[in-house]
């Protein structure tokens, strides 16, 4: 009898395990017949090599930038070029597209009814959204690394780096510290993923769940170029954008990078959590 009930158990688990499994690749699949995420890659793969052109055209380099008084003769300059200005708000755009979308798609077609009566739970679902979006964000970070980098490095040549400091970085170490500056931006980026989620939750409109983050992070921009608040400047997630700058420098400095991630952290289980909440406890009567 024992031998039975622990048979049923174990195949009742394995059934919750597939059936979670089941759920994400789901909406993994769903991603990837939307226009939308198809877009946001298209555009990742495709959008830099435009922008490389048009700087590297310039007769004048953008002195007044980081990096980019060497961005029109240095590859991996420009890509460090690039790298600050997406971090302002083309990184969390990027992410809101899908992010802020998700959830707030099932109310805008009606359809919570029919995906909760397919043998699944809210929690399941939530979760299957979410490692979808973190999933989209991972991919599509990479993608847009990798296309600003490489055509950066062809159009612009591969010399050595000039950094912060003033010294000169081997065509080999600069390729692995600009790879690792555009790596950085993982933890603020999943932190405005799931920002985006959370607003995508609460206000079930995709297109305040997609524009509300790309704001935020430009408010928290502004915010962190203003002079005494130096209390609150750790906790904003434009600051970890920053902070590739330390590895650029002689000696490096890791500390900011350890602290943007910790921030970035918080911000995704505050909002993960609230958006959890906010999903469990909504009455679903309407669609």
């Amino acid at each position: 009898m024992t031998t039975i009930i622990d048979t049923r158990v174990q195949t009742t688990a394995r059934a919750r395990h597939v059936g979670t499994a089941a759920v994400v690749r789901w909406e993994v699949r769903k991603l990837a017949h939307q226009w939308r995420a198809k877009a946001v890659l298209l555009g990742a793969l495709l959008g830099p090599i435009p922008v490389v052109f048009i700087i590297h055209g310039q007769s004048r380099p953008p002195k007044d930038t980081l990096f980019g008084r060497f961005a029109t003769e240095n590859g991996f300059a420009l890509a460090l070029l690039i790298l600050g200005f997406a971090a302002q708000w083309v990184l969390p755009l990027l992410t809101a597209i899908v992010a802020g979308d998700i959830f707030a798609s099932e109310d805008q077609h009606g359809t919570w009814k029919t995906v909760l009566t397919r043998s699944t739970s809210r929690g399941r679902i939530f979760w299957a959204k979410t490692l979808a979006s973190v999933l989209f964000a991972i991919v599509t970070l990479a993608v847009l690394a990798a296309s600003t980098i490489t055509s950066s490095v062809l159009i612009a040549g591969n010399a050595p780096l000039t950094g912060l400091s003033g010294q000169q970085v081997a065509p080999g170490d600069a390729l692995a510290l600009v790879s690792a500056s555009w790596a950085s931006m993982l933890p603020g980026m999943l932190a405005f993923t799931c920002l985006a989620i959370l607003l995508s939750v609460w206000s079930r409109n995709p297109a305040a769940g997609i524009a509300a983050p790309v704001v935020i992070g430009m408010v928290m921009q502004l915010v962190g170029a203003l002079g005494g608040v130096e209390p609150i400047r750790p906790f904003l997630l434009s600051t970890g954008f920053e902070a590739w700058h330390g590895l650029l420098t002689d000696p490096r400095y890791t500390r900011p990078l350890l602290e943007g991630a910790v921030t970035s952290a918080g911000w995704c289980l505050v909002t993960l959590a609230l958006a959890y909440l906010t999903l469990r406890r909504r009455d679903i009567t309407g669609g």
